[in-house]
């Protein structure tokens, strides 16, 4: 395997990062996940405000996680969309990135600019699925999410917490794209789907605008096990909880508790720090115009713009958040 040093990385990010279009202005590579996911929601919102500071981020959309955040690494991508939970898979060489020997350096170069809770994990089956609780999972096929994230392993988890049932023995685990997943519910092709998704989705509403749903939440005991608490605990994840009135059609009467998780805006050490300054001071200095864009983003704020982060903050962004104020955890201090 190549093994990158920091000075390779940075001159990679040089030399890959930064295009110019046919006016000469600069433009700056960015990856995050599809169209109606919050992520994505949250990546544009950022994209958009940056560019009022003259930073053009071109966004390609629809994209694996676990690879931009590699590719950031790499200093191929100048911002991407960070998961906290990768951030340490990547760093002890685990799981997707096992044969990446380079990966617990490159982990390295990942920086963080703002955190934000995405969502919580929803346990969308359809009315007459025959599923109203976890137990009737036994049997039943289940979209846990997409082959090469770590969605899927967190849902699998979720499952075996609160049943014991284990995939693969207990229940048919389906690992598709999440339009896939979407759309063989729908059909009917599956009996559950577990997707993370902003509270008030409208892709999860869908459901309920020609039938009925139930969003299944985790029950008392179950929410205070151990285990369970060690995947409230885990980075990137915590408790969650919401009015299952929220959605129309949806069964689950009350509140429902739920898997919430969080992500984070992210570059790499080699991106030019007044690049990411003007483009952090450019999403808060228009704060109230990003909280308009979704429900969920209302609660981006002063005091939850570091929630989940798990890097340094980019040189950049920390000097725009000394300047304004903001109190900075010492551990996220380069």
């Amino acid at each position: 395997m190549i093994k990158f040093t920091k000075a390779a990385v940075q001159a990679a990010a040089a030399a890959s990062l930064l295009f110019a279009t046919s006016a000469g202005a600069e433009v700056f590579k960015g990856e995050t996940a599809g169209v109606g996911d919050p992520v994505h929601t949250m990546f544009v919102a950022f994209a958009n405000q940056a560019g009022k500071a003259d930073v053009t981020i071109q966004v390609n959309a629809g994209q694996t996680l676990t690879k931009s955040m590699l590719k950031g690494a790499k200093g191929e991508l100048a911002f991407f969309s960070s998961v906290p939970s990768l951030v340490n898979l990547m760093a002890g060489q685990k799981r997707m990135y096992q044969k990446i020997d380079a990966a617990p350096e490159l982990s390295k170069n990942l920086r963080a600019i703002l955190g934000f809770k995405a969502g919580a994990y929803h346990p969308v089956t359809l009315a007459g699925s025959g599923i109203e609780n976890w137990e009737d999972i036994k049997g039943k096929t289940v979209f846990t999410g997409p082959p090469a994230g770590s969605a899927s392993a967190t849902s699998e988890a979720l499952i075996k917490i609160i049943t014991g049932y284990e995939a693969g023995s207990d229940y048919k685990a389906v690992r598709l794209s999440w339009g896939e997943g979407y759309a063989a519910l729908s059909d009917g092709k599956i009996d559950m789907m577990v997707r993370p998704a902003e509270v008030g989705s409208a892709n999860i509403e869908q459901f309920g605008l020609s039938g009925e749903f139930r969003v299944l939440s985790i029950p008392d005991g179950a929410r205070d096990s151990d285990a369970m608490k060690a995947l409230f605990g885990r980075p990137g994840r915590g408790m969650a909880s919401f009015d299952g009135g929220i959605y129309k059609g949806q069964l689950t009467g009350g509140e429902i508790t739920a898997l919430g998780f969080f992500q984070f805006v992210g570059t790499h050490a080699g991106m030019d720090e007044e690049v990411v300054y003007k483009a952090t001071k450019a999403f808060w200095d228009n704060i109230e115009e990003v909280q308009a864009t979704a429900f969920f983003l209302k609660e981006v704020t002063k005091e939850t713009a570091f929630t989940a982060i798990n890097v340094p903050l980019h040189p950049g962004a920390l000097r725009y958040y000394d300047e304004a104020g903001f109190a900075v955890p010492d551990a996220l201090r380069p």
